[in-house]
């Protein structure tokens, strides 16, 4: 069986998500360090162009986005679960909103001037300056917009509030009951906003979120090793991609399957991929792609968040 290798950098909020993830199900993994900012051809080759950061690769199926890596990795270890029996659309419903909105809130905040100025006080000023390009590339053409800064402090409080009372519950060690993809999606902003002593009060001063916030980072990374980007291609070229999933081909705008699309996300990172569809299911988009160095791989997407165009 193929190993699960990650691409990833240290501080990226959503691979942090990412590790938390596989150290939950105690799974053992590959870690590919990637660059923060383009361009990253070893990826690229991978992936056909998707650049967000992180991406799951087992074999020659290339999994973008967490919430499908979350349901790749319950497929292959089923317990500890993600989407607990029962609280599957509750859990991967909070998931979505804390992916989106309470991670919009918190770049805002870890982005502002004073908190900035801390977190690359030692980064030479040419790479501050490569990096902001590189984020206001990542946010254009997509549906995300920036919040203000005065915008994202004044809607914090609320945010907080509600996730403190949450946690207040008599049996709220986790939002729901027992963990779930819920308690990963919204610790990974809070995480980031950890990073410099200017935004890390913002969570704090909520003593159970951040007593439940040191428990969900209390599972951990897994087991893991490091492994290089060429390594990882080579695993992949010699790999041949896995079945496709059981699972009516289901596209309600009429694509068909064998067709020539492009895949992209619709939110931020909107650069699309081109390839062959070979299946679209309730949850997730596959595309067969072919290049010289990764040689024929399966890229994966979510259902929801990315856009299906005919080429």
């Amino acid at each position: 069986m193929s190993e699960i290798i990650l691409h990833h950098y240290p501080t990226s909020p959503f691979a942090e998500k990412a590790r938390l993830l596989l150290g939950f199900k105690g799974l053992s993994w590959r870690s590919v360090k990637i660059s923060p900012v383009m361009p990253k051809p070893d990826l690229t080759a991978l992936t056909g162009g998707y650049r967000k950061t992180p991406v799951l690769q087992i074999g020659a199926d290339i999994y973008c986005d967490t919430a499908l890596i979350a349901r790749r990795l319950e497929q292959e270890k089923a317990s500890p679960a993600f989407f607990p029996e029962g609280r599957e659309m509750i859990t991967a419903t909070f998931a979505a909103w804390a992916d989106s909105v309470v991670f919009q809130h918190a770049v805002s905040l870890v982005f502002q001037p004073e908190s900035v100025a801390v977190r690359f006080a030692s980064l030479p000023p040419d790479a501050v300056k490569a990096f902001v390009a590189d984020r206001a590339g990542l946010f254009s053409g997509g549906t995300a917009t920036r919040l203000s800064t005065e915008l994202a402090k004044h809607q914090w409080p609320t945010i907080m509030a509600r996730l403190e009372q949450q946690l207040q519950r008599e049996d709220g060690d986790f939002l729901f009951g027992e963990p779930s993809i819920a308690d990963f999606a919204m610790a990974h902003p809070l995480w980031f906003l950890k990073g410099t002593p200017v935004t890390s009060p913002l969570v704090d001063v909520y003593p159970a979120v951040s007593a439940w916030l040191a428990r969900v980072i209390g599972f951990g990374h897994g087991a893991f090793s490091e492994m290089t980007s060429q390594e990882a291609l080579d695993v992949a070229r010699h790999c041949a991609p896995a079945a496709l999933p059981d699972e009516v081909f289901n596209e309600p705008n009429g694509f068909k399957a064998g067709q020539q699309v492009s895949i992209a996300a619709t939110d931020y990172g909107v650069d699309p991929v081109e390839g062959e569809l070979l299946f679209a299911g309730s949850e997730e988009l596959i595309l067969r792609r072919e290049d010289l160095r990764a040689g024929v791989v399966h890229v994966h997407f979510p259902r929801f968040g990315f856009r299906v165009e005919a080429k």
